[in-house]
């Protein structure tokens, strides 16, 4: 059977909120960044949600924001003090990663590593060599429409925290399509130095970077020994072992209605990343721009209007969710078609619904997706 190629391995105060509820049946509907708990929800005040006595096992959960987006974790224990500190561990290791990888964050590798773009190599952790090897291999193997060297656009096309909703110019957009291009990353494992080649590159981990902690975080909760819990941080999300005896029920999020589902998937010890046109987005004269930028255009990606993959590393979800929405549905699917243990559902410009073979039995659609700009 193929396997991947050997890849990098991961390497070893937030403001949160912590519930415990009574586990009696969990069905966990996962639409866009929202995980929906079954058996119960916090008070208006962010409090702790009571718990009444129906057993010996309980659903342990803490929600917070780290890495610029929502965190939420979920336990099913008979000991939630050790949950809360498996809670603890993950967030601070959360925490960890975002200074290193972080575009936000002075002082961050990513920053220096930017800084120091056509001048010399800078000294990064195991974890940005081992982020940034990974992104290297995915963008191989999207023949490039997965490049964390997009962020050169990213002063002109603003969608994080930053957005502007505006159209920057052709003009804008050409001077920077030349700065794009991962094959100019050069990397030196055994030293420990990243270089971008060309003075003015920049790298941008958001496409992998949660990804890769929530692979993180599994081994956290593992080394802890749990073996039944979910994670999930903005799109990308973990889950193991089983819920109440039976596989974890995962909603497809409908992209132009995503409070909604409108299929879904039972899973267990496997990931799941989505991406979207509908995240981080605004629409100006009918047209809808959104934050998945195409490498090889400068502009938003065209033909999607959400990639769902399921496979069995967070990291890799992450980076080929957005590689294959760039590829576009036919060469996007055939990737997926031709990749070991790796499996997608997509949903195209024209709200077909297409998915793979390994997920023809496994994959239920309940509607068909709302339809619209």
């Amino acid at each position: 059977m193929k396997r991947f190629p050997r890849l990098p391995a991961p390497s070893s105060p937030v403001h949160h909120v912590t519930r415990v509820t009574v586990l009696t049946v969990v069905r966990l509907a996962v639409l866009f960044s929202v995980v929906m708990f079954a058996a119960g929800c916090s008070n208006g005040d962010g409090s702790p949600a009571s718990s009444t006595a129906a057993g010996d096992v309980r659903m342990a959960e803490r929600v917070g924001l780290t890495m610029g987006s929502s965190l939420k974790l979920g336990i099913p224990t008979t000991d939630p003090a050790a949950a809360e500190q498996a809670f603890d561990a993950v967030f601070a290791e959360f925490n960890r990663l975002d200074a290193l990888l972080s575009v936000w964050k002075p002082g961050s590798d990513v920053l220096r590593v930017n800084g120091a773009a056509g001048i010399e190599p800078t000294t990064v952790g195991d974890d940005t060599m081992a982020v940034l090897e990974i992104a290297k291999q995915i963008s191989e193997w999207t023949e490039g429409t997965f490049d964390v060297t997009f962020g050169a656009m990213a002063d002109i096309w603003k969608f994080d925290h930053d957005q502007d909703n505006r159209v920057p110019s052709r003009e804008e957009v050409d001077a920077r399509r030349p700065l794009i291009d991962y094959r100019a990353i050069h990397l030196d494992p055994p030293g420990h130095t990243a270089l971008l080649e060309k003075h003015g590159m920049k790298i941008h981990l958001g496409g992998i970077g949660k990804g890769y902690a929530v692979e993180k975080a599994v081994g956290i909760l593992r080394d802890r020994g749990f073996k039944d819990f979910l994670i999930q941080a903005g799109g990308d999300l973990y889950v193991g072992g089983m819920a109440n005896g039976r596989p974890w029920r995962l909603g497809i999020a409908d992209p132009r209605a995503p409070e909604k589902s409108f299929g879904t998937l039972d899973l267990s010890d496997g990931t799941f990343s989505t991406s979207g046109d509908y995240e981080r987005t605004f629409i100006k004269d009918g047209v809808r721009y959104h934050h998945i930028i195409d490498p090889r255009t400068g502009y938003p990606a065209t033909g999607m209007r959400s990639v769902t993959i399921v496979t069995n590393r967070p990291v890799l979800a992450d980076g080929l969710s957005k590689g294959v929405f760039i590829l576009g549905p036919a060469r996007g699917m055939a990737l997926v078609e031709r990749l070991p243990d790796v499996e997608a559902i997509l949903v195209t410009d024209k709200n077909e619904v297409l998915v793979s073979s390994g997920l023809k039995d496994k994959f239920r659609q309940t509607s068909p997706p709302t339809d619209g700009l």
